[in-house]
């Protein structure tokens, strides 16, 4: 099964004069089926480091939740999605430009599951499970102190 992906034109992928998107896969170059894009103008966080730890008082044991500044963003995020009348439940490639405001390390992988949790819960894909996201080819980080986003184009996988 060979994904489809949108990514920079120095690996050999971007956008044709019409807008389109291509990419190169065993057949040579032709156009991607985009199936959602989206831009979120919010500053990306990630999920792991935003979290903390309280006592359940039943049972009187640890848990981890979400603190309140993934929430907010989690929530923030969520005006910015049209919802598909169907969520997608075939093989898709997810790309996710996450432009910082800083260059303060962070993690990619972390990023991206910050920004699949937020597409199941507001139903822009069923699930993230890898039947359904088969890959995040071409996601990148990158700082835009003026405008940091995250821009997200979802192709179908063949």
């Amino acid at each position: 099964m060979a994904c489809i992906s949108a990514v920079s034109k120095r690996e050999g992928k971007g956008t044709d004069p019409t807008g389109h998107w291509w990419s190169k896969n065993r057949e040579g170059f032709r156009m991607s089926d985009i199936v959602y894009q989206a831009i979120i103008p919010i500053h990306p966080i990630t999920k792991k480091n935003n979290q903390r730890i309280i006592t359940n008082r039943r049972t009187n044991r640890p848990m981890i939740i979400q603190n309140e500044k993934y929430t907010t963003y989690e929530n923030q995020a969520g005006w910015f999605l049209r919802k598909p009348k169907q969520p997608i439940d075939y093989p898709v490639n997810i790309e996710c430009r996450f432009y910082r405001k800083n260059a303060v390390r962070c993690d990619l992988t972390n990023l991206l599951e910050a920004i699949d949790d937020v597409l199941v819960k507001y139903g822009i894909i069923k699930d993230d499970a890898f039947t359904i996201l088969q890959s995040h080819d071409g996601s990148r980080v990158y700082v835009d102190k003026d405008r940091p986003r995250t821009e997200i184009i979802i192709t179908r996988c063949e």
